[in-house]
């Protein structure tokens, strides 16, 4: 028994669209690189930062909005990238909805181990 308590209980949230076809979903990582957007100022230094190709961020970013029928970036060519207003909510949503449910998580398998 005192190896279980050692362990942890994660949940992987993901924001989705059923409404499309897409399989693109708003999760850890396009979270991840919303963050970076919003503290680095460009889309470019949030993919460097994570060791993802620029053109890969692009693409997902640009998958993501498709399927969830959101612009998530203001993108200002050589001068950056911001996150729109509805990219801002949406990753706040997403960060608060993460942080309850993974607390959330622990304390049920502390309960239940």
């Amino acid at each position: 028994m005192k190896k279980l308590n050692k362990l942890n209980a994660e949940v992987r949230l993901s924001i989705t669209n059923k409404g499309t076809d897409g399989n693109s979903v708003f999760g850890p990582g396009i979270a991840a690189l919303c963050s970076g957007v919003r503290e680095l100022g460009s889309l470019n230094a949030a993919a460097k930062s994570m060791g993802m190709a620029y053109s890969k961020a692009w693409r997902i970013i640009k998958d993501t909005e498709e399927t969830l029928e959101v612009q998530l970036l203001d993108r200002d060519g050589a001068h950056g990238s911001q996150l729109t207003e509805e990219g801002s909510k949406l990753l706040d949503v997403y960060s608060a909805l993460q942080e309850k449910l993974s607390k959330e998580a622990m304390e049920l398998y502390k309960e239940l181990s």
